[in-house]
């Protein structure tokens, strides 16, 4: 009897647990039916894959898409419509907004809001010193991937500086909570150190020794509440370094800025657009970061997707906002330094879908395999093509990697089975539906 299946994808070659090999996957319902020889089934759709690498759907585990409040700079859905253009199946989107996500209100608000998203997708529950006793809630709701904490100030108004602000937070919740880890201390000691329209002052500013502050205080608050923390955009050698003592209780992210961009050259050329919170950094810490990501000691690749106007950048450092756009970037960025040997696909596919799954408990999705989601990242390993501005879907109509020439690029985008992007277009919008984790299953699922 002829197998049937809603859509096949045939013809590429798949990168999963299994390795790298030419086969087909077979596709039921949304999720994965079958992989392997499907010449003689059928189905109602197939993807002709020849000359592809067929990868589990990327996950962004942090994005800023400034809904609500702050609508000028970037929405939902402009947000997840730059997500599926660059190949990401789902994101996760932080709590920094007007108002904050910081209670089960607001977190409602925004998971009506996100019907309208491309991708799928999950929210932080912001943390703040007055709402650890809603926390343990909101972790708990559907759409919630964990709890997001400001260690140091950035864009918005969330900010737990201080350790019995933390120990708190730490001992309400029981899932892996998120950390912003700069010292606000020091950084509010040293704003004084800017110089007026000079942004290489920006990583004097927060500097390196602000970040191994905060995550050496992070790692023992954890240790003591006995309690999981997750690292956000590490930006120093130091923390490369202390961090590798300490894996059973922290995982670790990187971003593709911090490991491509490189300071002073990146503001000497870029200014505004080079800003962002950690800061890019010089070559000490940027190979430091390679190194790490050699030893296996970071967990996910993040984008930190956090867009500002173009007005709002060309005001002077400091007045200049920190942030960069970077979810339409991750892929074809990453899958250049893949093209240069600086890191194997499989060790891509592990930073951008089997890492998230392992530190955030995904459910049913970060891997190939039968019965996971049908999240598809394809791609075209010897593409070239330049990244250039006027390619970039956010609010913001920019990108740090304007001009950039790079070789490898996302061709589809196909998200519980069904095509989203294909060939730089969205074909099926608002299909996003919320992302669910093992941790809090809801009822029915």
């Amino acid at each position: 009897m002829t197998q049937t299946f809603d859509l096949i994808i045939k013809g590429g070659e798949v990168v999963n647990h299994a390795g790298r090999g030419h086969t087909d996957i077979g596709v039921t319902g949304g999720r994965i039916a079958k992989i392997g020889d499907l010449s003689k089934a059928s189905a109602g759709e197939v993807f002709d894959a020849s000359g592809l690498h067929v990868l589990p759907g990327v996950i962004d585990s942090q994005v800023h898409f400034r809904e609500p409040g702050l609508e000028w700079k970037e929405d939902l859905e402009s947000g997840s419509r730059a997500a599926v253009l660059g190949g990401v199946t789902a994101v996760f989107e932080m709590p920094n907004t007007e108002p904050t996500t910081s209670d089960p209100d607001a977190l409602l608000d925004k998971l009506k809001r996100a019907e309208r998203m491309h991708c799928d997708h999950a929210f932080y529950a912001g943390a703040t010193n007055e709402n650890a006793d809603i926390l343990p809630v909101m972790e708990r709701m559907t759409g919630c991937c964990g709890v997001k904490v400001f260690m140091g100030a950035s864009t918005g108004s969330l900010l737990v500086k201080d350790d019995a602000g933390v120990e708190r937070v730490l001992k309400a919740i029981k899932r892996r909570a998120a950390f912003h880890s700069e010292d606000e201390y020091r950084l509010e000691e040293r704003r004084k150190l800017a110089v007026d329209g000079d942004w290489t002052s920006h990583e004097i500013v927060r500097d390196a020794e602000a970040a191994i502050m905060s995550t050496k205080r992070l790692v023992r608050l954890a240790r003591q509440t006995g309690k999981r923390i997750h690292v956000l955009h590490i930006s120093t050698a130091e923390e490369v370094e202390f961090l590798g003592d300490h894996r059973d209780i922290a995982s670790c992210e990187v971003t593709p800025q911090h490991l491509t961009l490189e300071a002073p050259a990146a503001y000497e050329r870029l200014k505004a657009y080079a800003q962002m919170n950690p800061p890019v950094r010089g070559a000490r810490h940027r190979e430091a970061l390679w190194r790490g990501l050699d030893q296996g000691l970071f967990d996910v690749l993040g984008s930190d997707h956090a867009p500002h106007t173009k007005e709002e950048k060309a005001r002077p450092y400091p007045q200049s906002p920190s942030g960069m756009p970077g979810v339409q970037t991750l892929v074809p960025v990453m899958l250049n330094h893949v093209a240069e040997g600086r890191l194997s696909l499989e060790r891509f596919v592990d930073l951008t879908s089997h890492g998230a799954q392992r530190v955030f408990g995904i459910a049913g999705k970060g891997r190939m395999a039968v019965g996971w989601d049908a999240d598809f990242t394809i791609v075209d390993l010897k593409a070239r093509r330049a990244i250039t501005a006027d390619w970039i879907a956010s609010k913001c109509g920019w990108t740090p990697f304007d001009g950039m020439d790079v070789t490898g690029w996302p061709v589809a985008t196909i998200i519980r089975g069904t095509q989203v992007m294909r060939d730089d277009e969205v074909v099926t919008p608002s299909f996003g539906k919320p992302v669910h984790f093992m941790e809090t299953l809801p009822e029915g699922v």
